[in-house]
């Protein structure tokens, strides 16, 4: 195992309407259970280590509030987050077209459109009561750029590891000089 001064930390954000299974999502990926029941987040911060393309992680996730209340937090979040998960629940239309407000504030915020972010459709297990298509997560998923989309579920664990370990993958195409092993920056220095 590699030394801990070599491990990269990923402050990773998740995001998305009340009940569409943020906490689910964060819980199944962090401690390998399904939260049943529906209890509303205020903000719930997990860390895992977790190797990604041989890589050693400790990732920072922050579970945040999907209720409006809680609107004024989301600044900090996005500020400080470097990956973002959006989700919504593929049962819920309200959830899904709250997504392009949430996008618009991170690029608003992080003021840049070159931001790692994963569109996640949840709940793919509850096929009977799908009102969102994936065609339209695909197109909203485009229409926002560099995003990846996945279809999800916290239930029967499908694609929970997905979404994270690719925001860190997105992350590290974005800023690879980071992972390169430091040096000692005095010894680049030449005297002439």
């Amino acid at each position: 195992m590699r030394a801990i001064s070599s491990m990269r930390e990923y402050k990773l954000v998740v995001l998305g309407s009340g009940g569409v299974g943020k906490s689910a999502l964060t819980v199944q990926f962090v401690q390998g259970i399904f939260v049943e029941k529906y209890d509303p987040t205020i903000e719930d911060s997990y860390r895992k280590q977790v190797e990604v393309d041989g890589q050693q992680c400790m990732l920072e996730i922050l579970d945040t509030a999907g209720t409006e209340q809680f609107t004024a937090m989301r600044d900090l979040y996005m500020k400080n987050g470097q990956g973002f998960v959006l989700v919504y629940s593929i049962t819920s239309q309200s959830s899904f077209n709250d997504l392009g407000d949430l996008r618009d504030q991170i690029i608003r915020v992080k003021d840049t459109s070159e931001v790692p972010m994963v569109l996640v459709g949840n709940k793919c297990d509850l096929e009977d009561e799908r009102i969102v298509g994936k065609d339209q997560g695909q197109a909203l998923a485009k229409q926002f750029g560099n995003c990846t989309f996945l279809e999800t579920s916290a239930k029967t664990k499908i694609n929970v590891t997905e979404i994270f370990f690719d925001l860190v993958r997105q992350i590290n195409r974005k800023t690879p000089e980071v992972n390169k092993p430091r040096r000692n920056i005095f010894r680049r220095c030449v005297i002439l």
